[in-house]
């Protein structure tokens, strides 16, 4: 009999009825009803299983780390959340906190350590990696790690973190994987049980919110889809109508005003707001025009906000910068940008000082910020959902060239829309233009084809520390069994046996091709070099590069060969035409095999083909000897960054040994920094020594690339001086104003540079015992001001 009487206490019942224990008892800490596949997730958890779980952004994926997190603690063990950047990372340490107390959590980030002895540890994938070359004793009582947005393994700079640490994890931990929705979900599970044991895979293609796609033309907003699949064709004709008005109007003025086919972004927020459907994120693909359109609504004199909320508002503005002096507060653009706030309006890039991103983040999740113009990398998991997302564009820049945006990275941004518990629809508005059709809207919108590719290849720290655990030889073993090793093996069955079906068909069509007067394959291959030879012929005819000798060889050679074609047994066959088409089919499949067979060599042991290049060069260095690493590779082992192989080269050859902390910092910033601008403009450089010691570097970094060119291997990226100048003026004590005056260069990119800086300076000290206190005295130059805060008041 049902004694359950009041609606919650039905709803708690239903909930918790065939749950397993600790997942009942977790699940009764939150007030709404979990998905089939968190339930499912949580259970394989419990039951000792690994999981890898694959849903939309928005769909409650994080629910399952913070369950493992939960369930360590039930068990007496630790358990580490990874996260690809250190913003992610940030927020969900603050989450943890309100969740399970100050006192249980902490934050590791290569530039940031907050009760590093705590039972739960939030950190950016790096540092679990480095922990676990390195023999870290943190690692010590670890039960459970999360790996959250595991898809980032298929970036092509940072993704091969991931696959270290799935691959040298410790076998007796459990792990589980977070990804955005894959259509490889299951091979990626097959690798990780291959890798990690017994691994469940459960996805779901369900948004808990439903998303809603739209057209923005001039005013109007119309549905994209009229039926599944179908675009409304009220769209069709309304673009058909503007191309033909701008036809018009590029005809009579000479060229078409776009803008006066599109409505301003203050319009746009204007609109939102008057059809209830803020607050939104207007995903904008540069910094500059982030700030412009904030800009821009300031101009307009858009209001979004009450005045109750404006005083919180600037409460928890105030909160955020509290730490930061006056004078910094001026350079920042705090006036303008605290007005913004309190309006309701806000940019977030990477350019903004994570202090005032951190505010924004806060009041955007509280409803009080109602319009954000962000740039894509806010999409990268930061818990921002808004009930409408706005496209101005379906195009970006991605350091090279304008490309169209992927449909993975176009349901990444469309994913903010929605917000669970809150709304009951998302919404996604494309702005049109002629540059902007509902085809490619359509496309992107409807593809749900994402696969994960894997961007592992071997690096010199990586190898080195490999070596320095296993030995060469089981390093070696250890790489082929990476994510990419397995894709793959997984390509080059599919080749072999396109292979072995082109070897049946060739076999039978020369049976076919059988003449009872001869060899007819000989017979073939001389009507196939008569053809060559013509062929060669022609070019040279069309050339004109060849001499007369040139030309009377083959001439002779075509002779010869026809004389040969009238004189063989085979040339007087009745059915010699029809062998022939056999032969020549024969032949193609042949040449495909051929090319198959190359491919197939291309991808067979080629992870440890890389890694035996890397050797090679290592070894060539004198930085391991047979299957142990020298002293000078013990300290590449330590050295993680991009340019591992030149900072450790600069190191053994004493580059550094006469530098004070501001010169080597200036120096050493080289490895770290990579100019947002492509022009050729000789940076500024503080004294002769830098400028000295900077070309000894170029020189080493030269060096290394013809070693690294003679034996296929290109790793190390050419050293970049931009940050050398502000770098060193910041070390003398520079204030942010002086050490900014003049130069391009952000806020937030100035931070971010500064602290990858005390990041291998930390490296550097823990790798070169005669560096380490001038290390040390530099890092303590750089770590101050608005370097040193973190998030308000944290």
């Amino acid at each position: 009999m049902d004694t359950v009487s009041t609606p919650a206490e039905k709803f708690a019942a239903a909930k918790v009825r065939n749950a397993h224990p600790v997942t009942r008892e977790f699940l009764l800490t939150f007030d709404f009803e979990f998905d089939p596949f968190q339930i499912a997730a949580c259970h394989a958890v419990e039951e000792g299983s690994g999981v890898l779980v694959a849903a939309p952004t928005g769909a409650g994926k994080t629910v399952v780390g913070e369950f493992a997190a939960y369930f360590a603690l039930s068990l007496g063990k630790k358990c580490f959340y990874t996260t690809p950047i250190k913003a992610l990372s940030n927020q969900k340490y603050f989450e943890f906190v309100a969740k399970f107390g100050e006192d249980k959590v902490g934050l590791l980030t290569g530039d940031t350590s907050i009760n590093s002895d705590a039972d739960i540890l939030v950190m950016t994938t790096e540092v679990l990696r480095n922990m676990l070359y390195a023999g870290s004793s943190t690692l010590k009582n670890l039960g459970y790690v999360v790996m959250d947005e595991v898809h980032y393994l298929a970036d092509k700079f940072r993704g091969a973190v991931w696959e270290e640490v799935l691959i040298h994890l410790m076998e007796s931990v459990q792990v589980i994987s977070l990804s955005a929705t894959v259509s490889n979900a299951e091979e990626f599970g097959e690798w990780l049980g291959e890798v990690r044991g017994n691994t469940q895979v459960i996805v779901s293609e369900i948004r808990p919110i439903p998303l809603y796609q739209h057209v923005l033309i001039g005013n109007r907003m119309m549905d994209l889809f009229e039926k599944p699949g179908q675009i409304n064709p009220e769209i069709l004709a309304r673009e058909r109508e503007a191309i033909r008005r701008s036809s018009i109007s590029k005809q009579r003025r000479g060229r078409h005003d776009e803008s006066s086919e599109r409505l301003s972004r203050a319009d746009i927020i204007e609109k939102l707001q008057r059809e209830s459907m803020l607050p939104a994120i207007t995903f904008i693909f540069s910094r500059v025009g982030c700030d412009a359109a904030v800009n821009q609504c300031l101009q307009a004199g858009i209001r979004l906000t009450s005045p109750e909320e404006r005083v919180e508002i600037k409460a928890t503005a105030l909160k955020y910068t509290a730490n930061i002096a006056v004078e910094d507060l001026e350079v920042l653009g705090f006036t303008q940008w605290l007005t913004a706030l309190e309006r309701g309006i806000a940019a977030h890039h990477a350019g903004l000082l994570p202090s005032f991103k951190g505010a924004v983040e806060d009041l955007f999740q509280r409803g009080l910020v109602k319009a954000v113009f962000a740039t894509e990398t806010l999409a990268l998991g930061i818990n921002m959902p808004a009930r409408t997302v706005v496209l101005e564009k379906l195009v970006k820049y991605n350091g090279e060239a304008h490309v169209p945006i992927t449909p993975g990275e176009y349901t990444q941004l469309t994913g903010r829309a929605g917000r669970r518990g809150i709304d009951i629809e998302g919404n996604a508005v494309i702005q049109w233009s002629p540059t902007v059709d509902s085809a490619a809207a359509a496309g992107l919108a409807s593809t749900r084809t994402y696969p994960l590719r894997s961007s592992f290849a071997p690096s010199y720290n990586m190898s080195i520390n490999l070596i320095s655990r296993f030995g060469r030889e089981r390093a070696r073993g250890s790489l082929e069994s990476s994510f990419a090793q397995f894709q793959a093996d997984r390509a080059v069955v599919g080749l072999a046996r396109q292979i072995r079906k082109n070897e049946g068909a060739i076999e039978e069509l020369l049976q076919e091709a059988q003449c009872h007067l001869g060899d007819f394959i000989d017979y073939a291959s001389i009507r196939r070099e008569i053809k060559e030879v013509e062929v060669l012929l022609s070019r040279r005819d069309n050339k004109k590069s060849f001499d007369n000798r040139q030309r009377s060889r083959l001439e002779s050679d075509l002779s010869d060969l026809r004389k040969s074609l009238r004189n063989h047994s085979c040339h007087s066959c009745n059915e010699r035409e029809e062998h022939a088409r056999l032969a020549e089919r024969a032949g193609r499949l042949n040449r495909e095999n051929e090319g198959l067979r190359t491919r197939v060599d291309s991808r067979t042991n080629v992870i440890a083909k890389t890694f035996d290049q890397i050797c090679q060069v290592l070894t060539h260095l004198n930085y391991i000897e047979g299957e142990k690493p020298t002293a000078q590779g013990k300290i590449l082992t330590k050295i993680y960054a991009e340019s591992d192989l030149l900072l450790t080269e600069s190191i053994r050859v004493g580059l550094f040994d006469e530098l004070n902390a501001p010169e080597l910092l200036s120096i050493v910033s080289c490895m770290i920094f990579e100019s947002r601008t492509t022009e050729n403009v000789a940076p500024k450089m503080p004294n002769s020594r830098v400028s000295q010691a900077l070309a000894e570097v170029i020189s080493v970094w030269a060096q290394l690339e013809a070693i690294e060119s003679e034996y296929g291997v290109k790793t190390q990226r050419e050293p970049d001086p931009g940050f050398c100048w502000i770098a060193y003026k910041w070390a003398n004590g520079g204030s942010l104003q002086s050490v900014l005056k003049g130069s391009d260069m952000s806020v937030g990119d100035f931070v971010r540079s500064t602290k990858q800086l005390v990041d291998l300076l930390n490296q550097i000290g823990g790798a070169s015992e005669k560096l380490r206190p001038i290390c040390k005295d530099a890092v303590k130059r750089v770590d101050r001001g608005v370097v040193a805060y973190l998030m308000g008041d944290v």
